[in-house]
């Protein structure tokens, strides 16, 4: 079980999403930048490190438009994202700086044919000494290109298919996008296209495609997987369903009356899901403060902190939280929106959204719930929300092997058609069409995998309750905020897959994390059970900051997959007697 330091997560998947760090040491090792593994990761979570196949990528860009010395690149599918890292850099770096920036589009060439996969790319480029602030954007918007994405454009760059839209640049058709230095493209001979005489409409370019995927990709399928995804969400198909099922049928279980299709927005991440909603409050509502309710993942809080007019943050998420809020809205303080975790992450705790809705409806703020965590199977969030945003990376693929991201609008929201209209006008289709295909085909059986998670946890997480070495067990179901939880909770939902445990010393907890028989690594609501100290690996430069917040820095999370129960019972109760034997 034991995975090699910087092997994916899942063993032997190109575009895995988690990377492996089996032991307590090795996580520090990675937030030390250590080259023991650093050196040795072969991917990492895409928000958090750049693939190998985007970075192989970036070089050969700045070898043809850039300065390799002195220059570097991030990479984005469309002008509008390309242009808000370079707005973000702008606002960050020497007012004198700003001039070396520049954004470079590439588009299909001649030789691509009339083909309908291919995809356009646009290059911010910019001084090396700035790419940790470039890094910002990719991180928090999530709005950088997949992997796979990137595997497709550094071929399709190096075969001819993708060429520098110099015309473009020339024309000065738009004045971000500049031609860029040219003395720098030591292989300008290698650029210069010839388009083929009696052009073949297309075949040269489906050739290509044969050849790099061992199948023909159109845009006509990606476009059914995507359909079939949002459908998926709103409840409006079951698992294994066709993608040609009729939106007729009516809403399964508990799901609310009058959502389809159209209220569903599908975005790259989960957290370009996140960043999108805020930028739309943003622009429908104008520049307000937002609140951060509860002990947020460290993006969410990021996002609402570094755009717009900044975030009032309640780290506890508790009721003295709640009543300090309505405090300042009766003194006539107004905010933008509410964004809340159910339950929260690492805790688990659940905020009280029932109250949070009654203030947002009187005090005319939007509330936004992730409810990656809990999941719409599990729990029923939109009613109390007007926006419901969700990580479609986790449980709803499960194959850890691809991103995605949702937001949900509450067709009886108050806000509803201001909303919808704003979503709707602001929307890019930015998911590649692979992974539109992987998201489709992995979230067939999602709900069966659910139920089968949900029971496994509960089984789990008593035994660790029963034993005397275990201080905490955090989980929904013994959670002092369980009322919270169950008062969203479908009748015949559950609390989840994630639970969290501390030890009564922090080398109890190092102990149980390097003995336990799982995979490790970052992400959750994978198909296969995956632990991480995650206080340490998502908070390492701010561990006194998270304790503040009662988040131990040595708590150890984990994520329950599909093995059977026992089996995952006995790993744990092997560590547990690691843990008894290592204090005697």
């Amino acid at each position: 079980m034991l995975q090699a330091i910087g092997g994916t997560v899942p063993p032997n998947t190109d575009h895995a999403v988690s990377v492996s760090l089996p032991t307590w040491k090795s996580n520090v090792g990675y937030e030390e930048g250590e080259e023991w593994v650093v050196g040795q990761m072969e991917c990492g979570y895409p928000r958090f490190m750049v693939h190998p196949l985007i970075q192989n990528l970036v070089k050969e860009i700045i070898q043809r438009v850039g300065n390799p010395e002195s220059e570097s690149a991030t990479v984005f599918p469309s002008l509008k994202t390309a242009q808000l890292c370079k707005d973000f850099l702008v606002s960050k770096i020497p007012a004198d700086q700003s001039s070396k920036l520049r954004i470079v589009n590439f588009v299909p060439s001649a030789k691509a044919g009339n083909a309908d996969v291919i995809s356009r790319l646009y290059a911010i480029i910019y001084p090396k000494e700035y790419a940790s602030v470039a890094k910002q954007v990719w991180q928090h918007s999530g709005h950088g290109i997949s992997s796979r994405r990137g595997e497709f454009c550094l071929n399709a760059l190096k075969d001819g298919y993708l060429v520098e839209d110099t015309a473009e640049a020339s024309e000065g058709k738009n004045s971000v996008i500049s031609k860029g230095p040219r003395r720098y493209q030591q292989r300008s001979s290698a650029l210069k296209e010839s388009p083929p005489s009696n052009p073949p409409e297309g075949r040269e370019y489906a050739q290509f495609i044969e050849e790099r995927f061992g199948r023909n990709l159109s845009s006509a399928l990606a476009d059914d997987a995507k359909r079939a995804v949002r459908r998926r969400i709103a409840g409006s198909l079951t698992s294994n369903a066709d993608l040609s099922e009729a939106l007729e049928s009516k809403p399964s279980h508990g799901r609310v009356e009058g959502l389809t299709e159209d209220d569903v927005f599908l975005y790259p991440t989960g957290m370009t899901s996140i960043f999108s909603t805020h930028q739309n409050l943003l622009s429908a509502w104008g520049d307000k403060k937002s609140i951060c309710f509860g002990f947020p993942y460290t993006d969410t809080l990021k996002i609402l902190q570094k755009w717009g007019a900044g975030c009032l943050f309640y780290g506890h998420g508790s009721q003295a939280d709640l009543e300090d809020l309505e405090g300042r809205l009766e003194g006539g303080e107004r905010f933008l929106a509410l964004f809340a975790e159910f339950p929260g992450n690492p805790l688990l705790k659940s905020p009280d959204l029932k109250r949070i809705h009654e203030l947002g409806q009187k005090y005319d703020f939007a509330v936004v719930v992730d409810e990656t965590v809990g999941n719409f199977i599990n729990v029923n969030v939109l009613p109390l929300a007007d926006v419901v945003v969700s990580s479609l990376t986790k449980i709803f693929s499960g194959d850890s092997n691809v991103m995605g991201g949702s937001a949900v609008l509450n067709p009886h929201g108050r806000y509803y058609q201001d909303l919808k209209t704003t979503f709707q006008s602001n929307y890019e289709d930015n998911i590649w069409v692979e992974d539109a295909v992987f998201l489709e085909r992995n979230s067939r059986d999602f709900v069966v995998r659910i139920e089968k998670i949900n029971k496994t946890t509960e089984f789990v997480t008593d035994i660790l309750k029963a034993s005397p070495l275990v201080k905490e067990v955090y989980y929904p179901k013994n959670s002092p905020t369980k009322h919270l939880y169950d008062a969203c909770r479908y009748p015949d939902g559950g609390y989840g897959g994630l639970f969290s445990v501390t030890f009564h010393s922090t080398k109890d907890s190092i102990t149980f994390f390097d003995t336990l028989e799982i995979l490790k690594g970052p992400s959750l609501g994978t198909n296969f059970t995956l632990g991480s100290p995650y206080t340490l690996l998502a908070h390492y430069t701010e561990l006194p900051w998270a304790e503040s917040f009662d988040v131990p820095f040595d708590l150890v999370r984990v994520s329950v997959g599909l093995e059977e129960p026992e089996d995952l019972a006995s790993r744990i109760r092997r560590a547990l007697n690691a843990v008894k034997q290592n204090s005697d």
